[in-house]
């Protein structure tokens, strides 16, 4: 499917923001303040560098980074997606800009409870992932996230790089 590799392909499903990590560090305000589900976009060609130790904080003292064996092998290839995620829905109540705050300052080395994506933060180039996102206000998004992992999985045979469960 060329959702999962194509940027204008994610535009034309109703994904906007497209903005740098580096860009959301410095004013996160510009992230919607409604539920909805995220993706996080390496747009680079290159391959990835990966770090042994990233710039993720640490939840409850754990250590949030994997070997760099583990790194290589959750690295999906042929795909711009490194992570789905979600914001709102079922018991909760967040919002896109409530859910990516702690995102952003988890990659920026601070305790965070936003431990779900860490491995981006072992990317070299981690400042310059892009995020979007599409609002969805009337439906679970939830359910949508688990659909996209799950046509993911279909078409890659595993989940996104940074998506250790669905």
């Amino acid at each position: 499917m060329a959702f999962f590799r194509s940027l204008p392909a994610i535009e034309v499903a109703g994904f906007t923001g497209f903005k740098p990590i580096r860009s959301l560090f410095t004013d996160p305000s510009v992230i919607p303040d409604v539920r909805g589900v995220y993706l996080v976009l390496r747009l680079q060609e290159t391959a990835p560098v990966f770090l042994r130790t990233g710039t993720g904080g640490r939840l409850k003292g754990k250590n949030p980074n994997l070997s760099l064996a583990q790194l290589v092998t959750n690295w999906v290839g042929g795909t711009i997606v490194v992570y789905i995620g979600k914001a709102g829905g079922g018991s909760t109540k967040s919002t896109l800009r409530s859910r990516l705050k702690p995102f952003l300052a988890f990659g920026r080395g601070k305790r965070s409870p936003h431990w779900g994506g860490r491995l981006i933060w072992q990317l070299d180039d981690a400042a310059d992932l892009v995020f979007c996102w599409k609002p969805f206000p009337d439906e679970e998004p939830r359910a949508v996230e688990k659909e996209l992992i799950r046509r993911f999985v279909e078409i890659y045979g595993k989940m996104p790089f940074a998506n250790l469960s669905g």
